[in-house]
């Protein structure tokens, strides 16, 4: 399997400095800072970021896990919070809301449910958090 890279560089002191993220090979480069981390200036944070790879995880993994069990998806839209607290002296993820909707022909909202539970549990990124974050899951079909 590949090794897949991402790099930042960060330029000046910690609240005046700003930076730079490129995902990838650049498909996405974006300006962080610190206001667009503990604020809500613009650009983008680390958060955001493994939210969306959260939510790119989940989607494909609930979509094979549909696809195998005979009822393909006809669309998983995934949206993924990544909440960043102040716990003691240091900063954390603390937790990872998930809301999953899909369009599936033919199956049950308790089978996608079942489904999405799986998902969550095998998708490589949730793994990656699992047991450091706490994770919810609102999944529907609709």
């Amino acid at each position: 399997m590949p090794t897949r890279q991402s790099s930042a560089v960060w330029k000046g002191g910690l609240k005046s400095g700003s930076g730079q993220i490129t995902v990838g090979k650049g498909v996405f480069e974006g300006a962080y800072s610190f206001p667009s981390r503990f604020e809500d200036g613009s650009g983008t944070n680390p958060e955001e970021l493994i939210a969306a790879a959260h939510a790119g995880c989940l989607s494909m993994a609930l979509a094979a896990g549909l696809e195998r069990a005979g009822t393909p998806a006809e669309r998983i839209t995934t949206r993924a919070a990544c909440t960043l607290e102040k716990v003691g002296d240091a900063f954390r993820i603390t937790k990872m809301k998930l809301e999953v909707r899909g369009a599936v022909p033919g199956i049950t909202a308790a089978a996608f449910q079942d489904a999405a539970l799986k998902a969550k549990d095998g998708c490589p990124v949730s793994n990656a958090l699992k047991n450091n974050v706490a994770m919810e899951l609102d999944a529907q079909l609709g």
